[in-house]
């Protein structure tokens, strides 16, 4: 165990996992230690195993020991899981799975951002000031439906998903979405595929019921198909998204394109209001080909540090101190390879540190 301070009133849990999660979440918490010792706060870090990682050792990708010490943290910052080395036995993936479902998260909140400094990575034609949320559902859809089945052989073989959805899901996920879009005085748009699906169609008929309770609030409705390609044609229309889970998934994945990098986005999985437990993990995978060299791009786990400052510990000061760092370095010039730099991580943890300390 990690100890900040002597006495902790924080507590934070890394799960850094495998390939570059151990790199970018010892990144984090150097930056966590400047942030702490800079205003005199006291913050505990433990550490635990997730993934292949927990595998190696364990037999199991999400361990007792690990849900244990879960169940103590004021939060949970993850690194990365998953590697081809784990394909022939257990998948560490369903220690993310089964971690979030343990955590009972409902909600995925993945900002992006075309940051000043970056707009030439940016694919767009116009990319100044693009920025966004997209609020994805995390525990009904088609990735937890029931039956998933394959049958039949050659020819005739199939496979079954199921796309189900209760309304008490989509109604706390919606009005989580009203709320946020609420205080960020923005529209709400609200992405299904109502004219073919019917967990579309109860998803539209919940979101014009919630939204009685926010007559301020404007609502777009739009279609996922037709709504990827405005997203590229006009992100700036997007500024608050609320949809289910396999379209956030997939949606939310395009942002990175949007922004340069996939390692520029953070995300949060939390359920409740802010000041709960929650889930920091930066979008990207765990990059198995440039593991151990050093060679990772931090931003998106500094910027889901950020999160877990504002979300479980409310200390608005400290994320806004860090997203304003981050904002700097990047402005600077520096740039780790994903960004077509030759910045190594710890380069761009150094000039985060000095950032925050000046």
């Amino acid at each position: 165990m990690l100890w900040l301070k002597v006495m902790a009133t924080k507590q934070v849990l890394v799960l850094a996992g495998d390939g570059i999660g151990p790199e970018v979440t010892d990144a984090a918490l150097r930056v966590l230690g400047s942030v702490a010792k800079a205003s005199g706060s006291a913050v505990e870090v433990d550490q635990a195993l997730i993934g292949g990682a927990a595998i190696d050792v364990t037999g199991s990708p999400l361990p007792k020991e690990t849900i244990e010490k879960v169940d103590k943290a004021s939060a949970v910052l993850l690194g990365a899981v998953g590697g081809p080395r784990w394909s022939g036995g257990p998948r560490p993936e369903a220690g993310l799975l089964n971690l979030r479902r343990h955590m009972k998260l409902w909600a995925n909140l993945r900002p992006f951002e075309v940051f000043a400094g970056l707009e030439e990575r940016s694919p767009l034609k116009n990319p100044r000031g693009v920025k966004g949320l997209i609020i994805r559902e995390l525990t009904g859809g088609a990735y937890f439906g029931q039956p998933q089945e394959r049958g039949g052989e050659g020819e005739e073989s199939w496979a079954l998903d199921t796309m189900i959805y209760h309304r008490y899901e989509i109604e706390r996920i919606v009005r989580l979405g009203f709320q946020i879009a609420e205080s960020e005085n923005a529209p709400l748009t609200s992405i299904d595929k109502a004219n073919v699906l019917e967990s579309s169609r109860l998803w539209r008929e919940i979101v014009l019921e919630v939204q009685r309770d926010f007559p301020h609030v404007p609502v777009v409705h739009r279609l996922v198909d037709s709504a990827a390609m405005d997203m590229v044609l006009h992100p700036q229309e997007f500024r608050v998204v609320v949809t289910e889970n396999l379209f956030g998934d997939i949606l939310s994945d395009l942002t990175g394109g949007l922004v340069g990098s996939l390692g520029l986005l953070g995300s949060s999985s939390v359920s409740g209001a802010p000041g709960s437990p929650g889930l920091f993990e930066p979008v990207h995978g765990s990059a198995p080909d440039i593991a151990g060299q050093g060679l990772a791009n931090p931003i998106g786990t500094f910027l889901s540090l950020a999160a877990l400052m504002r979300w479980s510990w409310q200390e608005n000061q400290w994320a806004a101190n860090v997203e304003s760092a981050v904002r700097m370095v990047l402005a600077d010039g520096i740039r780790t390879r994903d960004l077509g730099g030759q910045a190594n991580t710890e380069d761009i943890t150094n000039a985060v540190i000095r950032r925050l300390e000046n």
